[in-house]
């Protein structure tokens, strides 16, 4: 089950690094968010979530460029 904590720091994370995120889904055993941004940051950002908060391990993630926007931003 993913803990509640885990998209609270996603938030907190992706606000922290003035990026876009939407949650998409959250499953048992999964949580799916979409996040826009400068590149740099969706890439800290997506160091951030590997590590979690304390009371979330992280075992696996996938990431997946969606599109380039034409002011160089890059949703993923």
């Amino acid at each position: 089950m993913v803990p509640p904590s885990f998209a609270e720091f996603c938030d907190r994370r992706a606000e922290k690094l003035d990026l876009k995120m939407a949650i998409r889904s959250v499953a048992a055993d999964r949580f799916t968010v979409e996040v826009s941004g400068q590149p740099d940051l969706v890439d800290a950002f997506e160091m951030a979530c590997s590590l979690g908060p304390l009371d979330c391990l992280v075992l696996d993630y996938e990431r997946t460029r969606i599109h380039s926007i034409s002011n160089g931003e890059q949703e993923r």
